[in-house]
């Protein structure tokens, strides 16, 4: 019996050696390299057997010129979910590979199956899971209202049967729950190892691929909320989606960080409720229930999300620190930025918070990553340190530079539109963002320093 050959290959880069060593050469990380078994010709000559009735399998490559590349737009279906769809980048494209993660108790499982249970009422859909039992799906189904009807259901964790499986049945959608538990068989280490996942997502991706299969892969989330699992994973996918949001919490945020068809960034949003996920179409006004009393340090800006702005509510609580350093706490902003904005007021706003715990949350638990974010963080850190309330009809946005200059920010019309539309009858903007003409109902204030930002108020 020939000898199995296997190579040994980095988590994090992906790099590969013929043997292992305690360093990997290419990045430079320490005890990140896994062995993984190489498969033998007969094995290799054997899976292309099984896919010899698809395209390009078992045939020569076919050579094609750029120039004659069909640049026909790609054929879209919707996945009944206007969220799902919006960060999707418009719906559902025939042969890619989608990859949802998330923490446990996210929705994962129950957003995808009312996803699949509404499209197999137009097409074939079949939905693998490998971590539930049958009846469980089906309790969750049942008690989500959902119809049920025609969507096949396949309890397997083997990669081999379940593409035999769906050759058979030929579905449109595919969904595999989850790919941490799916195994291939020409691999001998566990599932849920390196080199498993990767081998079982390259597998089922290929076939994706090779039929025009719609591919739905669930992904299981580390301690520190990144994928589990080889870094190729998110390389070999062609969305990868991240649905956020507290197991206790209202609401679930579905971010894209890769999409091959659309733009990255987008975020929906929705509910969750009794009878499942439910979109929010208009996620301002969720992030907007504010007390009826004026507080201080409470002030609402306009961030934007992929296609779209979005109103939310930023506090900031400043309050005399009995420490020797005194606490910087954020919560859906970056840390370091909250820091670097506290010295550019005390240098050029003359309020000092050195001897302040100073603490900014975003309200809805949404993860602000944009800079325009700065403006309203600062007059709200001056509101709570003031103990003056800000009035309630007044949004900000506006990015700080460290000379304390007020940078502007893209789409600045489109957010003041969106903040006159929820009733905002007053705006601290950039000067460069400021409308040429007056709008009705709206007062808009441009500031080009952070001096006359704090003279505004």
């Amino acid at each position: 019996m020939a000898k199995a050959k296997s190579a040994y290959v980095c988590n994090d880069c992906g790099a590969d050696y013929s043997k292992w060593q305690g360093q990997c050469t290419a990045c430079n990380a320490w005890n990140t390299l896994t062995e993984i078994r190489l498969s033998s010709a007969k094995a290799s000559s054997t899976r292309g057997a099984r896919y010899e009735g698809y395209a390009g399998a078992g045939n020569v490559a076919k050579v094609q010129d750029l120039s004659e590349v069909n640049l026909a737009e790609m054929p879209r279906f919707a996945s009944g979910s206007g969220e799902l769809d919006r960060v999707l980048g418009g719906g559902l494209v025939p042969g890619s590979a989608i990859l949802i993660g998330g923490h446990p108790g996210a929705g994962k499982s129950t957003l995808l199956l009312q996803t699949m249970c509404h499209l197999a009422q137009q097409m074939p859909a079949l939905y693998v899971t490998g971590e539930e039992s049958l009846q469980q799906v089906a309790l969750r189904a049942q008690r989500l209202g959902t119809n049920s009807h025609n969507l096949k259901m396949l309890s397997e964790t083997s990669v081999e049967q379940i593409c035999t499986t769906a050759e058979q049945l030929k579905p449109k959608v595919l969904v595999v729950d989850s790919i941490q538990v799916m195994h291939v068989d020409d691999v001998q280490s566990a599932p849920g190892s390196v080199s498993q996942v990767r081998e079982a997502a390259a597998y089922l991706t290929r076939f994706a691929k090779q039929t025009g299969t719609v591919l739905f892969l669930v992904g299981h989330v580390t301690k520190d909320g990144s994928l589990a699992g080889p870094k190729v994973l998110e390389h070999m996918i062609d969305c990868s989606l991240q649905l956020e949001g507290d197991s206790d919490g209202r609401f679930r945020t579905l971010r894209s960080h890769k999409n091959r068809f659309g733009a990255v960034n987008e975020l929906g949003v929705f509910a969750m409720l009794e009878q499942g996920l439910k979109e929010v179409k208009n996620p301002s006004s969720i992030f907007l229930n504010r007390g009826e009393v004026p507080s201080p340090g409470s002030l609402v800006m306009v961030v934007w999300e992929g296609t779209r702005p979005l109103l939310v509510e930023v506090q900031a609580l400043v309050d005399e620190s009995h420490m020797n350093n005194p606490r910087r706490v954020a919560v859906g902003l970056d840390h370091n930025r909250l820091a670097m904005l506290l010295a550019v007021l005390h240098r050029h706003g003359g309020l000092q918070t050195g001897d302040q715990d100073v603490f900014v949350n975003v309200v809805g638990g949404v993860k602000v990553l944009e800079t325009s974010a700065d403006l309203a963080l600062l007059l709200s850190v001056v509101s709570s340190f003031r103990d003056r309330a800000l009035p309630q009809d007044l949004i900000v946005f506006g990015e700080v530079g460290l000379s304390g200059e007020i940078r502007p920010v893209p789409n600045g019309q489109e957010r003041i539109k969106e903040a006159a539309k929820h009733g905002f009858r007053r705006a601290i903007v950039p000067k460069a963002n400021a409308p040429k003409q007056r709008l009705e109902g709206m007062e808009v204030i441009g500031v080009s320093q952070l001096s006359e930002a704090l003279e505004a108020l």
